[in-house]
C-alpha cells in the first residue's frame, strides 16, 4: 500500500510539472468588451483591435466597436454607466466630471511607463488629485489657422487686421466658428481674461472692462464682409474657393490640404488690435484620452486594451490614417510627424494654449449663444450680452 501511494504521488508530481511547463493554452472563456470611438476612427479601431487579439492569443476576445465621438462620451457614459463601453475615448475637459461621477477606473498598472512614454501635458490632463484616470491618446486637441498662400503672405497671417483688409480687397472669406465657445474664448484668453474652477463652479471675468472691449473686436470681425462661419464641412468645402483662411484643428488637415494643393499652409493664430496694442490670440489646448469605465466586468482586459490602443504603434497608426498628433514622445519624434504642416502650426500655437481642464460643461451653451448673437448681428450693448453669458455659465445653465 505504501509503495502504491509513493508511485501515485510521484505520478501526480510529474503530471503537474508537465502541465506547468507546457505552452499556455487559449482560454475557453470568451472575454467580452465594448469600445467607443468617433466615426472617423472606426476603421483604425477595427485594425488595432484585431492587432490586440493577435498579440494576446492565449485569450478569446469578442470586442464590439461602436460610434460615440469624444465630445459625446461624458454624457453617454454618465447617463447609463452599465450600458457604457468598457473602453472609450473622450476629450480631457471631461475628466473631472467623469471622475466625480464615479465613471473612470484609476490607472495603476504600468502607470510609471505610461507617464514616461507620453508628454507631460497629456499626463497632467489625464490626472486628478495625483491619480491617473486615463491613457493619453493624442496631443492635438487644439486649433490654429489654415491659409491659402496665393491670397495671404506669411506676414499677413500674423495679424487678423491685416488678414481682414486683404480678404476684403480680394473678395475672400476668413472662416471661424464664433458661435462655438471653444474658438471664441481665444479672443478673451489672449487679452488676459480668466476662466477658472472655484469650489466646483465655473468662474470667469469675460464681462469686465477688458472683456467688453474684446467683445467689440469680435463684433467688428463678424460684421466684416470677409467673415464666414459654420462647421468644419463649410471650411473644407470652401477652402481654395471663397474661403482663403480658417480656424480649425488637425482633423481637417487632409481635406484642406487636398483643396489647396501647392497653396496649402498653416500658422499659429494671428494677433488682433486692442486699445492700440497687438494681442496674440490664445486657444484651448487639449488632449484626447482613452478611459476604462469603473464598473467594467473585465478590468484587467479592458485596461490592457486601452493601453494597447494608445501605445506608440497605435498612435503612429492614428497619425498616418487620421493625421492626429501623438502624445507618445517617440511617436511624436517620427520624421513624418515632425514634418507635418498642421502639427507644426499647432506646436507654434501651443505656448498660447490654455488647458481645457479649467472648463466645466456649463461654459459651452451660454458661450455658443453669445457667439451666435454676434454672428446674427445682434446690436444689444456688449456689456448686456456678456453679463448674460457669464451669469448663465456661473449659475450652471447648460441649455
Amino acid at each position: 500500500m505504501k509503495r502504491f501511494m509513493k508511485v501515485f504521488a510521484t505520478l501526480f508530481v510529474v503530471l503537474a510539472v508537465a502541465g506547468c511547463s507546457g505552452q499556455k493554452k487559449p482560454s475557453n472563456e470568451t472575454v467580452n468588451l465594448k469600445v467607443w470611438g468617433s466615426q472617423e476612427s472606426q476603421e483604425l479601431l477595427t485594425e488595432r483591435v484585431e492587432a490586440f487579439k493577435k498579440a494576446n492569443p492565449d485569450k478569446k476576445y469578442e470586442i464590439e466597436i461602436k460610434v460615440v465621438g469624444e465630445p459625446d462620451a461624458r454624457d453617454m457614459v454618465t447617463q447609463d454607466l452599465d450600458a457604457a463601453a468598457d473602453v472609450f475615448a473622450f476629450a480631457n475637459d471631461q475628466l473631472k466630471d467623469l471622475v466625480e461621477a464615479g465613471a473612470l477606473y484609476e490607472i495603476t498598472k504600468n502607470k510609471e511607463q505610461v507617464v514616461k512614454d507620453n508628454v507631460e501635458g497629456s499626463i497632467e490632463s489625464a490626472t486628478l488629485n495625483d491619480k491617473l484616470y486615463a491613457y493619453p491618446m493624442t496631443a492635438d486637441n487644439g486649433y490654429f489657422m489654415y491659409y491659402d498662400k496665393s491670397v495671404f503672405s506669411e506676414e499677413d497671417v500674423k495679424s487678423l487686421d491685416a488678414m481682414i483688409k486683404a480678404a476684403e480687397q480680394k473678395n475672400k472669406k476668413i472662416f471661424m466658428d464664433v458661435s462655438n465657445g471653444w474658438y471664441i474664448a481665444s479672443f478673451f484668453l489672449g487679452a488676459g481674461n480668466k476662466i477658472e474652477i472655484k469650489d466646483g463652479k465655473q468662474v470667469l471675468d469675460f464681462n469686465n472692462e477688458t472683456g467688453v472691449k474684446v467683445g467689440e473686436v469680435i463684433r467688428k470681425f463678424t460684421a466684416s464682409p470677409a467673415f464666414i462661419t459654420g462647421d468644419d464641412a463649410i471650411l473644407q468645402a470652401g477652402m481654395g474657393d471663397t474661403i482663403a483662411a480658417g480656424v480649425s484643428g488637425s482633423w481637417v488637415a487632409k481635406g484642406v490640404s487636398e483643396k489647396l494643393g501647392d497653396n496649402y499652409a498653416a500658422a499659429k493664430l494671428p494677433s488682433y488690435t486692442l486699445d492700440g496694442k497687438e494681442v496674440q490670440m490664445a486657444s484651448f489646448g487639449g488632449y484626447k484620452l482613452m478611459g476604462v469605465k469603473k464598473n467594467t466586468k473585465n478590468p484587467v482586459d479592458a485596461l490592457a486594451l486601452a493601453e494597447f490602443l494608445t501605445n506608440e504603434e497605435s498612435q503612429l497608426a492614428r497619425f498616418k490614417k487620421q493625421e492626429l498628433g501623438p502624445s507618445n514622445i517617440k511617436a511624436a519624434a517620427n520624421p513624418d510627424v515632425a514634418a507635418n504642416v498642421a502639427l507644426k502650426a499647432l506646436a507654434d500655437q501651443a505656448p498660447f494654449a490654455h488647458s481645457q481642464n479649467d472648463v466645466l460643461g456649463s461654459f459651452w451653451k451660454p458661450a455658443e449663444a453669445f457667439g451666435l448673437a454676434l454672428e446674427d448681428k445682434n446690436q444689444d450693448s456688449m456689456k448686456t450680452l456678456l453679463d448674460k453669458m457669464v451669469s448663465q455659465i456661473q449659475d450652471g445653465v447648460v441649455e
